[in-house]
C-alpha cells in the first residue's frame, strides 16, 4: 500500500504466498556503519528488525549483515580506540550465524566517507559472486574473463544478478543529513538513489516526514525502507557509557561478553569520554574547510 499524505509515504505490506512464488526474490546483505562505541543489543536487535520487514515483504531474502564500526579519525568525542570497539562487536556477534565485523574502515589511517565504505562493500560483495561464477565456469571448462580495473562509470553500474546491499541506520542518521557540512549531497544521492537505506524507527522521531520534506530524499524514496519498531528500546550508547562511567549497572542493555570485556579493559571513564573533546568532528572538518575555499 503507498500513500502520499503528510507524514506517510511509502509503507510496504506482507505479499502473500501466492503473489511470493510469482516474483522474483533479491537477496540483500545490510550493512550498519557507525562508532559502536559500545556496541548494544539495539544495534544487533537493528538488524534483526530489517531481516523481518524486508522479508514479510516477498521480496527480499537477507543473506548477511556487515557491522563496520568507524576508525580513529572519525575524531567524535569519547570515541575509544578501534581496536576495542571491533573486539566488543566481534564479541557481540560470535553467536550469529550471519552478522560479521568488518575492520577494513577501521584500519583506514583517514576517516572514510559512508559513501566510500558503502562502494567498498559492494565491489567486494560483487567480487566474491563474480569468484563464485569463475569456480563454476571452469567446472564447464568456460572460464570467465573479469575485468579487473572498473572505469568510474561501470563501477556505478548496478549489476542486474547478485545481491543488493542496502546500508542500514536509525532515523537519527537519516535526520542528520540535513545538518550542514556533515554529508556531501552527491553521497547522499549515491546512498540512497543506488544502492537503498534500511532506516529503524525511534521515539520522537519522524521519518516519513523527514523524507516527505526532503526534495532528494523524496526523489529515491522508494528506495528507503523505514521499519517501525514497535517494542520500543531506547538503548543509547551515549547513556551507556554514562553509566558505566558513574560505575552503574549495564546488565541487558549490552551482551555479557561485552560487558566482561569492558571491566577487563577498563574502558569509558572520565578520561576517555573527554577525548577529541576539542577536535573538531572529520566531516565538519573536511566539508566545512572544502566550502570556505571554493
Amino acid at each position: 500500500m503507498k500513500k502520499t499524505t503528510l507524514g506517510v509515504l511509502y509503507r510496504e505490506k506482507a505479499v502473500p504466498l501466492c503473489e511470493m512464488q510469482n516474483q522474483k526474490v533479491t537477496e540483500v546483505v545490510l550493512l550498519a556503519c557507525g562508532s559502536f562505541n559500545p556496541i548494544t543489543n539495539m544495534h544487533l536487535r537493528m538488524f534483526e528488525l530489517a531481516r523481518d520487514h524486508l522479508q514479510d515483504t516477498g521480496q527480499y531474502n537477507v543473506v548477511k549483515g556487515i557491522i563496520s564500526p568507524v576508525g580513529d579519525a572519525y575524531k567524535k568525542k569519547g570515541l575509544i580506540e578501534a581496536s576495542h570497539r571491533l573486539e566488543m562487536a566481534r564479541l557481540a556477534t560470535a553467536n550469529s550465524d550471519w552478522i560479521k565485523v568488518d575492520d577494513w574502515e577501521s584500519l583506514q589511517p583517514e576517516w572514510m566517507e559512508t559513501a566510500k565504505v558503502v562502494r567498498h562493500h559492494y565491489e567486494e560483495l560483487h567480487a566474491e559472486d563474480h569468484n563464485k561464477d569463475d569456480v563454476d565456469t571452469v567446472k564447464h571448462g568456460k572460464k570467465r574473463r573479469i575485468e579487473e580495473n572498473h572505469s568510474e562509470s561501470s563501477r556505478h553500474q548496478k549489476r542486474k544478478d547478485g545481491p543488493q546491499l542496502m546500508l542500514l541506520c536509525g532515523a537519527d542518521v537519516l535526520e542528520s543529513f540535513a545538518v550542514p557540512n556533515l554529508w556531501k549531497q552527491e553521497d547522499i544521492a549515491e546512498i540512497v538513489g543506488f544502492y537503498g537505506l534500511v532506516c529503524i524507527t525511534r521515539s520522537g522521531s519522524d521519518p516519513y516526514k523527514f523524507i516527505q520534506q526532503s526534495d532528494e530524499l523524496w526523489t529515491h524514496h522508494k528506495n528507503i525502507h523505514v521499519v517501525h519498531e514497535w517494542i520500543t528500546n531506547e538503548i543509547s550508547a551515549t547513556h551507556v557509557r554514562r553509566a558505566l562511567r558513574r560505575g552503574h549497572s549495564v546488565r541487558y542493555l549490552l551482551p555479557e561478553n561485552v560487558i566482561d570485556y569492558i571491566r577487563e579493559q577498563r574502558l569509558y571513564s572520565a578520561e576517555s569520554e573527554r577525548k577529541n573533546a576539542d577536535i573538531v568532528l572529520a566531516p565538519l572538518q573536511r566539508y566545512t574547510s572544502a566550502s570556505s575555499s571554493s
